[in-house]
């Protein structure tokens, strides 16, 4: 059984992150995990028309890969994903979703950390859509894009102040990584803060592992 984590941006470390992040899922006699790219995306997946534009070749992409058992969409925008189960009768499984439900398996409100303000007012619409706006503490951006999240001296500082002001200001006790590019800092975030931080892709990738199990073999 494989496990397909498409990367719906084109940008190559963001994939690379992504493959290390999910190391710990790879265990003897479990499905493989494969991470993927969408070349012909955006560099990164920053504003509402990156999200539109991206939703048909996610499918095509899905629909093309018949070794695929499951899909995991690695964007927390959860791009193309209505449009990613339409194309396959194989579990596809969008980031965000499944980070936020398990934030709220694991504290009572959550904040996310999110890259830029314009994704914010995204966010809230989706966190309408899924139910789980009344356990928002906060959705705050540190100003940097996709493509900056590699450069630890631009990232690091910001994110920590960022998850602190959420805690402390905003009483989160639980706090999402609001990017897939920003797997390289979950580790070090929940050291200093000293609240759990959830790696959205790690968590899609653990539902993908437990639905393929539960269906058996013949998944």
């Amino acid at each position: 059984m494989r496990i397909v984590v498409l990367n719906p941006n084109s940008t190559e470390a963001v994939t690379d992150g992504i493959d290390t992040a999910l190391d710990p899922l790879r265990l003897d006699g479990g499905p493989s995990i494969e991470c993927a790219t969408l070349a012909k995306g955006p560099p990164g997946i920053e504003t509402d028309a990156h999200v539109q534009a991206v939703a048909a070749p996610i499918a095509r992409f899905v629909a093309s890969r018949e070794d695929g058992a499951a899909f995991v969409i690695a964007c927390f925008s959860d791009p193309g994903l209505a449009e990613a189960r339409r194309a396959t009768r194989r579990p596809v499984l969008g980031m965000a979703a499944c980070g936020l439900l398990t934030a709220t398996a694991l504290g009572s409100r959550f904040g996310v950390i999110s890259i830029l303000e314009q994704a914010v007012p995204r966010h809230l619409r989706y966190y309408d859509a899924l139910g789980v706006r009344s356990r928002l503490a906060g959705d705050r951006a540190v100003g940097v894009g996709v493509t900056g999240l590699a450069d630890e001296s631009r990232t690091l500082g910001p994110m920590m102040a960022t998850g602190a002001a959420l805690r402390d200001e905003d009483g989160a006790d639980v706090l999402v990584l609001g990017c897939a590019g920003m797997a390289r800092y979950r580790e070090r975030l929940e050291d200093s803060l000293g609240i759990p931080v959830v790696n959205p892709v790690l968590a899609a990738a653990g539902m993908a592992i437990s639905v393929l199990v539960s269906r058996g073999p013949a998944a």
